[in-house]
């Protein structure tokens, strides 16, 4: 099926030249002069490898059917990461190289989706937010509030970001898996 490529959405599979791949992102420009274009990140699933892809907004661009399926995240160890599927509980077990760009924000219990290209599994959506408890953090500097002043935390996955000063250790905080930032609070 073909769609014009100002009907692109994130998330979507697509075939260009001879290549399928993920929508990662979109961005709709228009210059001063000319028509617009589509300005898309692809993550191409036989390299891995992500690029940006430049489409006039009259081109067509192929979809491919996929399918998702709902797993939860169950635990990591030497063999892989493991997620078990919520209706049939079977364990479906991924490498390392699959989930490496989501593979610090995989907490036990964590409802992620697993899209499917062909009955071939091919990228990992998580939910737009997710909860983690930081475990080491810096004090934050009294008096230095006078702009939005951030320090490093370091969260239950390991995983390294900005937080506001006010954020301790032991508390719970929302990042964005999109683009692995602070949100809040949980």
């Amino acid at each position: 099926m073909a769609i014009v490529a100002t009907n692109l959405k994130r998330g979507q599979c697509i075939s260009y030249k001879g290549e399928t791949g993920k929508v990662l992102n979109l961005e709709h420009r228009t210059p001063g002069k000319g028509n617009a274009l589509i300005m898309a990140t692809i993550r191409s699933f036989q390299t891995g490898k992500t690029k940006d892809i430049r489409f006039s907004s009259s081109e067509k661009v192929e979809i491919v059917p996929s399918e998702t399926q709902k797993v939860e995240f169950s635990y990591a160890d030497q063999t892989g990461y493991h997620f078990m599927d919520t209706t049939t509980y079977d364990t479906i077990t991924f490498q390392e190289d699959f989930v490496e760009d989501c593979k610090d924000m995989l907490i036990d219990g964590l409802p992620v989706d697993i899209q499917y290209v062909d009955n071939k599994p091919v990228g990992i959506d998580l939910p737009s937010n997710i909860e983690l408890e930081v475990t080491e953090s810096a004090p934050g500097v009294k008096g230095d509030t006078a702009t939005a002043a951030t320090k490093e935390a370091t969260l239950e996955t390991g995983l390294i970001i900005q937080v506001p000063l006010f954020i301790g250790p032991g508390d719970k905080i929302k990042i964005s898996s999109e683009d692995k930032k602070y949100v809040g609070r949980a």
